[in-house]
């Protein structure tokens, strides 16, 4: 089987698309099939992940792999969540949201800016799939008070990963492809994905 990846954030996609072409798992990007995306409208990772899955899965009638994920940061009520790509506005870019979180966060001390990232991906074998696999994985750290490192995208030059002492985006790919919260969610659906056989 075949596996369509329902993400229009080529970096995400092509995170998911290594880690699973790493398990021999078969996948292609929706973009192939000129899928058109769908509004965002759930008030959960879950909620949206299925939105996407089943939106790809309708358009491609094939079986799709959704992610919806986002940053919470403890100080401002676990905002952005999951509105982490839209932060400073619908059409923000990764610098534009860094800059919003940064000034939001200027007069809390280190000890008070304790985040996490939090994915959910989702994997439907048809549209009206009745029973969806679920996975969640979730990576702590804490925001720092300006970006370092080159690697990664979204929020990963202020996430501080203290068990490495850098910034996400200092961490190459191979490593952060083990150890982030879409890493950890995607193990989790590889080892039920495998349990079936797929």
């Amino acid at each position: 089987m075949t596996i369509v990846i329902a993400s229009g954030n080529i970096n995400k996609a092509q995170e998911l698309k290594n880690i699973l072409e790493s398990e021999n798992i078969s996948v292609v990007l929706q973009t192939q099939f000129k899928v058109k995306e769908i509004p965002e409208t759930g008030l959960t990772f879950v909620e949206n992940a299925i939105l996407k899955a089943r939106n790809c899965c309708e358009q491609t009638n094939m079986a799709a792999i959704a992610d919806d994920s986002g940053l919470e940061v403890t100080a401002l009520s676990n905002r952005p969540g999951i509105y982490s790509a839209r932060f400073a506005g619908p059409s923000a870019i990764y610098s534009d949201n860094i800059a919003k979180l940064l000034l939001e966060l200027k007069d809390v001390p280190e000890s008070r800016r304790m985040a996490q990232f939090q994915a959910v991906i989702v994997f439907l074998r048809a549209a009206d799939d009745p029973a969806p696999i679920i996975c969640q994985g979730t990576w702590q750290g804490r925001i720092t008070f300006s970006p370092e490192g080159e690697n990664g995208f979204g929020y990963d030059p202020v996430f501080w990963v203290p068990d490495y002492n850098c910034t996400a985006a200092k961490l190459p790919a191979e490593v952060k492809n083990k150890i982030s919260h879409r890493a950890k969610a995607l193990q989790k659906l590889i080892n039920a994905l495998k349990a079936e056989s797929i």
